[in-house]
């Protein structure tokens, strides 16, 4: 992808967030950004498609791909911050650590680092968008992993909503469906998206493989930075019945829960 459609993407990520961030400062919150992530990196896959005036099948599948997953994401994020209006915890504490002042300092601390994120992630629709070469085998692999993972990410998140929604489910751990198989199976279909992608970017050729740093950043994110790390230590510090959920169910992949070794 050439630089001078890379940069129009960036800037259209930026303007994203930064039409975001006012409403953030309207509202007092921040975490508000999250609805809107999917929708930055759309919007820069759209930008490259309209900066290089072409899309090839490989393109348009990419884009495709990309314009559901975002829609679904940002439609589930968005209902949910809709009935929850409290900051996200995660933000909560970046405020806090960042008081007084938080509400200039989020712009680059939470809106430009988030666009710059997106940005960076939408870099395989770039490199689908850019290839003038016809379709092969990767490109088939790749849009049935991205398929999978985005089939996958639904039916978890679909799952975890209707135990939310029961009032009988409060104080227990979802151990259901997909989740008594995996403890994250939202984060795990998220990453199995993104590493399709990448196998569609991988499809151009050698010179493509450049958009790998975008399943790269994504699985980083989801392990380390935002996602699974966080997230347990949260939950198994305020939550006993979490302990116990770890002990018999894998993190990430999903495979065959444990039995618990009995105490004697």
């Amino acid at each position: 992808m050439l630089l001078h459609c890379a940069l129009p993407g960036l800037a259209a990520c930026l303007a994203i967030a930064l039409a975001v961030w006012v409403l953030s400062l309207m509202r007092q919150d921040a975490s508000i950004v999250d609805p809107f992530w999917p929708i930055m990196i759309l919007a820069a896959g759209v930008t490259y498609a309209v900066c290089l005036q072409r899309a090839g099948p490989r393109g348009w599948i990419a884009l495709s791909l990309a314009g559901a997953w975002a829609v679904r994401l940002s439609l589930h994020l968005g209902v949910r911050k809709w009935h929850d209006r409290t900051e996200d915890r995660r933000y909560a504490a970046i405020r806090a650590r960042n008081s007084p002042g938080f509400g200039f300092r989020s712009l680059y601390l939470v809106f430009g680092l988030q666009a710059v994120l997106a940005w960076i992630v939408s870099a395989p629709l770039g490199a689908a968008v850019a290839s003038a070469g016809g379709l092969n085998v990767l490109d088939l692999v790749g849009a049935l992993v991205a398929l999978f993972g985005l089939a996958f990410e639904a039916t978890a998140d679909w799952q975890l909503a209707r135990f939310r929604a029961d009032p009988a489910s409060r104080g227990t751990v979802m151990d259901r469906g997909l989740w008594r198989y995996s403890r994250h199976p939202n984060y795990f279909g998220e990453c199995c998206f993104w590493w399709g992608l990448g196998l569609i970017a991988l499809a151009v050729g050698p010179h493509g493989a450049w958009a790998l740093a975008s399943p790269l950043l994504v699985t980083v994110l989801l392990l380390k930075v935002s996602g699974v790390g966080p997230l347990e230590a949260d939950l198994v510090e305020h939550r006993q019945p979490y302990r116990d959920y770890i002990a018999r169910t894998p993190a990430f992949f999903p495979g065959r829960p444990r039995t618990p070794a009995t105490k004697t």
